[in-house]
């Protein structure tokens, strides 16, 4: 009788034990779709390998870095994204970042970041300015963080972050479950104060990748944001912000320039 119940304890921790592991595999894959189309066929993974060890890419060797942080919707804040950045150095002052819905091999390549120093943004026109956003909440919130990076390394870049300005665009519209990029881009802005991530997908990130907002907070609350401060026109200005396709009138071909050769 007693190893009978020991036998039904053991399958009822088993059950537990995987109906969890599947309740974290669900919560991973919120926004996870498989992509349309036939799996990869072994000539086209031959040619890739041979293309690839002939050809440079200098542009993506340029990459030097992984930032996890959360992006939302200009026009809708409940609307919000894990956006892990693969980012380069143009130079000092100007970072570009191809930007992923994972850290994994079969991520999605859902958008763009652009990140500029606070001299450079300054000097951008008023009506360019909202579609930028600061980075010092998120920074400082312990909300945009390295992943696998040691704290005192991560600090160093951080102390320089927290000082700039993103431009992010996304194609790829994942949190609604497209399987393919649909619709036009949209501008996408970064958290700017307490309250706006959803407590579900931080927690959920945190115990995948073995952080703390919360420690990360007590430990960046000395690091300093723009020298300025945060420009009033920055973060859409405090109001929503939505791209729209319309139709517009093109002049004729018969209008353009005739080239004779």
């Amino acid at each position: 009788m007693k190893l009978a119940q020991s036998h039904s304890y053991y399958i009822k921790s088993v059950i537990e034990i995987e109906s969890e592991r599947e309740r974290e595999s669900n919560l991973m894959a919120t926004s996870h779709v498989d992509v349309p189309g036939e799996p990869t066929e072994t000539g086209t993974a031959l040619l890739e390998t041979a293309t690839g060890t002939i050809q440079g890419f200098q542009p993506i060797n340029n990459i030097h870095q992984h930032l996890c942080a959360f992006h939302f919707y200009a026009h809708d804040m409940t609307r919000q994204v894990e956006a892990h950045h693969f980012c380069g150095h143009l130079n000092e002052d100007v970072r570009q970042c191809l930007i992923y819905d994972s850290p994994n091999k079969d991520a999605r390549l859902i958008g763009i970041e652009y990140i500029v120093v606070e001299s450079l943004f300054l000097t951008l026109p008023d009506d360019e300015k909202p579609l930028w956003h600061s980075h010092e909440f998120e920074v400082k919130g312990g909300y945009l963080f390295m992943p696998g990076v040691p704290g005192m390394v991560e600090r160093q870049d951080l102390k320089q972050v927290c000082k700039t300005y993103g431009k992010v665009i996304h194609f790829w519209q994942v949190d609604r479950g497209d399987p393919l990029p649909l619709g036009i881009p949209q501008i996408m802005m970064a958290l700017t104060r307490p309250g706006q991530l959803d407590e579900n997908i931080a927690k959920d990130v945190e115990k995948r990748f073995g952080v703390s907002f919360e420690e990360q907070r007590e430990q960046r609350k000395d690091l300093t944001g723009p020298d300025h401060g945060i420009h009033p026109l920055a973060n859409a200005a405090g109001r929503g912000l939505k791209t729209e396709l319309r139709e517009v009138d093109i002049p004729p071909a018969t209008s353009m320039p005739r080239v004779f050769v």
